[in-house]
């Protein structure tokens, strides 16, 4: 399983990037891509929407189910990946280059994990 460092984690599999102050990208993790399967749909919020941290703001179709994709933050929509839409299978080929959002106006932060905390709470699902 691939985890990079320089990311965090939340326990809902979703992985965070800080961009900048009060910016980030939203993605899911290797570990999520790998459990649903090869993905056939996504579907994304509207730039300007607002999320909020641990509520559902996209979801994504894989040939085994639909899964809600949860926001780690309370923010705003900023742009969404619009390659993922014709090309959701690019989350399975490379899960830490497809972001699903960029946010702007961070608010409020659930709690997130580093790589190792995140690896164990995989090791505890697996």
């Amino acid at each position: 399983m691939n985890t990079p460092e320089n990311l965090q984690y939340a326990k809902s599999h979703e992985w965070l990037k800080m961009t900048g102050e009060g910016t980030a990208e939203i993605g899911l993790t290797d570990f999520a891509q790998d459990a649903l399967g090869n993905l056939v749909f996504v579907n994304l919020p509207e730039v300007g929407d607002s999320i909020v941290c641990g509520e559902s703001f996209a979801d994504v179709e894989s040939v085994k189910a639909v899964s809600d994709v949860f926001s780690p933050v309370t923010a705003t929509v900023a742009e969404i990946n619009e390659e993922l839409l014709d090309q959701p299978e690019k989350i399975n080929e490379a899960p830490y280059d497809a972001w699903l959002i960029r946010v702007e106006g961070i608010t409020e932060t659930e709690e997130l994990l580093d790589a190792k905390g995140y690896e164990a709470v995989c090791a505890e699902e697996g």
